[in-house]
């Protein structure tokens, strides 16, 4: 793997760069595999944690990376596969949010989804996320990631940042992992080697700064701010906290890491080298808004609830409302942000979309299939894991002759894949087909 010139030459003088171990890293084979448990899904793994990732409670490394394809529990959203730098941030969600009861927090820059689900980890039932992705294709992949973790107080939106400029001081946290030059995936990705260049740096630089300002607006006072990229280039990383630091009020925030774990602590932020802290390349700081306008927001119309299908899920918190003539699941504070009518936001999914009404019958949707728990009305199958491949290939399976005619939930270790329904002579799958397994 030949690296840049520029860009060796670039990092010379940064704090925590080795020229020969970085380069020597670059040629190695073995990649680091790791994955973070959904808290909210308890599936037994078919293959051997590795070492606990030491900055994160759930998350660990892997001796060898599995097929996660084949995997129905990965399909069902028991677990992320997620860079370990990127799980940093559970320790900046402990500093910014756990004292506050019903946290609003926006990932502005979202898809594919691990810090957002890593949010929805930590959030639980309480709060709300709002993640967006400007890019429509991503925001729906982003869309699916989210509603395989299966919590009800989330919404996507498919926006531009600039959009959220209009929710001044809504937000609690803004978690901003901006668009970069990507130089610290060159592992992964070698073929962005050849993308790379000091002019993209510069280029991804200035649209920065436009997202950081749109996020800035967003953010409440004395909310928390969180920026990070996968670049190693310091005009991406600590010039660009020199710069919020000179043009927003803001502080700099700073979490405590043992020594042991092979940061680099640089401008306030936090630098990852794959040859010192086991993950690819990564850089993170924070900051607390010290003075901004303040606004209050109100409802502005009343959304239609319904109180019929109790008996389909198994949750508390929330309830189920009629949105664009489909019935979603939503916690209290999703239905007060729908309620306050951001008309200006294109939402992809909000709550958990339960499904809609054919006629008499209800239909329900793939994402009332992700729920960790269901009501008594839904009725299941349990898999073992070749029925649950073949219904994820769309390809036949065998029942036991137990099993009457009707709808029901394929579900695996008890969590649910998606739908079919049996007939006399046949299985219809509900499987939607950019969920199949083609391999």
């Amino acid at each position: 793997m030949k690296l840049p010139e520029e860009l060796l030459n670039s990092l010379t003088l940064v704090k925590g760069f080795d020229r020969d171990a970085f380069i020597k890293v670059h040629q190695e084979t073995n990649r680091v595999t790791s994955i973070r448990l959904n808290t909210h899904k308890n599936g037994a793994l078919f293959f051997e944690l590795g070492s606990k990732i030491p900055w994160t409670e759930n998350g660990y490394y892997l001796n060898e990376r599995p097929y996660f394809t084949h995997d129905p529990l990965f399909h069902a959203g028991c677990y992320y596969v997620q860079e370990p730098g990127s799980m940093i941030l559970e320790k900046y969600l402990d500093l910014g949010l756990s004292k506050i009861k019903e946290p609003k927090v926006l990932d502005l820059c979202a898809a594919p989804g691990g810090k957002s689900t890593l949010i929805s980890n930590y959030l639980g039932n309480k709060g709300i996320l709002v993640a967006n992705e400007f890019v429509k294709s991503r925001s729906g992949i982003l869309a699916r990631n989210l509603s395989k973790w299966g919590m009800h107080n989330t919404v996507v939106t498919n926006n531009t940042p600039a959009i959220f400029e209009g929710l001044h001081d809504y937000f609690d946290l803004v978690v901003t992992d901006v668009p970069c030059s990507g130089s610290g995936l060159f592992r992964k990705q070698p073929e962005a080697i050849h993308e790379w260049s000091l002019e993209a740096v510069r280029t991804c630089s200035i649209r920065q700064k436009e997202i950081m300002n749109s996020a800035f607006k967003a953010l409440k006072v004395n909310g928390m701010l969180i920026y990070s990229t996968c670049s190693y280039s310091t005009e991406e990383n600590e010039n660009m906290v020199k710069w919020l630091l000179q043009n927003y009020p803001l502080e700099i925030i700073e979490i405590p890491v043992d020594e042991n774990w092979g940061l680099i602590s640089s401008e306030g932020g936090l630098r990852f080298y794959p040859y010192l802290a086991g993950s690819e390349g990564f850089f993170i700081a924070a900051f607390v808004k010290r003075d901004g306008e303040q606004c209050h927001y109100r409802p502005r119309k009343k959304l239609k609830t319904r109180i019929d299908f109790g008996n389909w899920i198994d949750e508390q918190n929330g309830c189920t409302v009629d949105l664009f003539g489909k019935i979603h699941y939503c916690s209290n504070l999703v239905i007060k942000f729908l309620e306050e009518d951001h008309a200006s936001l294109f939402y992809r999914k909000a709550g958990v979309l339960m499904g809609e009404w054919k006629g008499k019958d209800f239909v329900p949707d793939q994402e009332l299939s992700y729920l960790p728990r269901h009501g008594g009305a839904i009725q299941k199958v349990e898999l073992n894991k070749e029925q649950a491949i073949q219904f994820l290939k769309k390809l036949p399976f065998t029942l036991g002759p137990d099993i009457a005619n009707g709808l029901y939930l394929a579900s695996f270790q008890g969590y649910g894949l998606g739908w079919f329904k049996k007939l006399p002579n046949r299985i219809n799958n509900y499987l939607p087909q950019d969920l199949m397994v083609l391999h």
